[in-house]
């Protein structure tokens, strides 16, 4: 009963939100980065030493400077996921360009499905209309929200190019229904995050910091024999963004134990450095830094 309660309270406020104008909704946005920036300082102290750890080269006033231009983008990819509610296909094939869509002509002939492999950088919500132009049947893997209200709302919304989303924990079990089937499909991950110690097979250095690293993606290429694809995403300017793809690799099964997710990691890191403001910086990525293992 609570999460209705909260449900038909809060939607309809982000309804009326994503109705508005891009223009009107980016000069809402900031002025909320005014509010989450200077007045509640929403995990600053994350995000500054997050930057002081990846760039100790930066002084304190180049890292607050970041972190500002940062916050700036936060906010407009927030604003981005609420316009995602109601925003037209249109409007989002105007605004999320890819260049080099028909790389994934050739790879669909060779009949394997594909492992897309990408961060938490830019704007990854409206990578969902890459469905609209590929022959793949697309899925992407997401952590479920949990007031099922909520949940339903953002299914359906990510849903309207055709992808379908897919509690992580299920993934395993899709691959394999759709091998047996014979459906050639591609699955997004997003595997730049921190994972728990107990699930961690493999440490290394990000951003010179030496963490633990998700393995999902390589690990699920190799079991299945799929092809290994890197999507690079690049803000070209508000609101407006381009990814490209490259491949890792097309033969998982021979290349030696995480040699592909370093191959995975060091594309993220040239993708940070190249525009470190596009990063999501208040994630926690490197909280376990002091539990590696000894060499």
């Amino acid at each position: 009963m609570t999460n209705f309660i909260i449900y038909i309270l809060v939607y309809p406020i982000v309804w009326l939100i994503s109705i508005l104008p891009f223009r009107v909704l980016y000069a809402l946005s900031d002025g909320i980065y005014l509010l989450i920036y200077y007045i509640i300082g929403y995990r600053k102290k994350v995000v500054l030493n997050n930057l002081k750890l990846a760039f100790p080269e930066n002084s304190l006033e180049e890292n607050i400077k970041l972190s500002k231009k940062f916050y700036h983008h936060f906010v407009d990819v927030f604003i981005e996921m609420i316009k995602s509610f109601t925003v037209s296909k249109e409007e989002v094939y105007k605004r999320y360009k890819f260049p080099n869509i028909h790389f994934f002509d050739d790879l669909y002939k060779d009949g394997k499905s594909v492992i897309l492999v990408g961060s938490h950088y830019a704007n990854w919500e409206w990578i969902m209309s890459l469905d609209s132009f590929v022959a793949y049947k697309g899925y992407a893997a997401y952590t479920k929200v949990n007031n099922p209200y909520f949940n339903d709302k953002v299914l359906k919304s990510r849903a309207k190019f055709g992808t379908h989303l897919i509690q992580t924990a299920k993934v395993v079990a899709e691959i394999q229904h759709n091998q047996k089937n014979n459906i050639q499909a591609m699955y997004g991950l997003l595997s730049d995050q921190s994972p728990q110690i107990k699930k961690t097979f493999y440490w290394s250095k990000f951003l010179g910091v030496k963490v633990p690293i998700h393995t999902g993606g390589e690990m699920l290429a190799k079991r299945f024999d799929m092809n290994m694809v890197f999507m690079d995403v690049k803000r070209i300017k508000r609101g407006y963004y381009e990814t490209t793809f490259s491949l890792i690799t097309n033969d998982a099964k021979t290349i030696p134990d995480y040699k592909l997710t370093d191959i995975f990691l060091e594309k993220v890191e040239k993708q940070i450095r190249t525009n470190p403001e596009f990063y999501f910086w208040t994630h926690r990525r490197f909280k376990h830094k002091d539990k590696a293992p000894v060499e």
